[in-house]
């Protein structure tokens, strides 16, 4: 089982495909993956990979996240946000622990938190 400070792909039960687009609210209980497009708000007590197709155009509130594609809204995460090598952040992050891999493009402001509850 992996750590909870890396984002996993195992439990992962709904894949947005390439080509696939949604308008709305979305609201997942577990790990969710993005090749296609979402626009609106996103909210998801699980994981969240968007691949390097991805893109979300939407305000992020998720347990932690790895960016492939693009993200253009805010990202709010529990644990963890990692950008990867070709991942672009247009908005605002907010986290625990952040990962911006070279290549990476982060545009917006960056606020880090401790988790108080768990006396870290």
């Amino acid at each position: 089982m992996p750590e909870r400070n890396e984002v996993s792909t195992q439990g992962l039960h709904t894949v947005i495909g390439a080509g696939t687009i949604i308008e709305g609210t979305m609201k997942v209980e577990h790990d969710v993956r993005v090749d296609g497009t979402i626009k609106g708000k996103i909210s998801i007590q699980g994981d969240l990979i968007v691949g390097k197709t991805g893109v979300i155009e939407a305000d992020v509130e998720v347990h932690s996240t790895k960016v492939g594609g693009k993200v253009i809204g805010n990202l709010n995460a529990k644990e963890r946000i990692e950008l990867e090598q070709n991942a672009s952040v247009f908005g605002d992050i907010r986290t625990k622990d952040l990962i911006i891999n070279e290549g990476a493009v982060f545009q917006g402001n960056c606020s880090m938190h401790m988790d108080r509850e768990e006396g870290k």
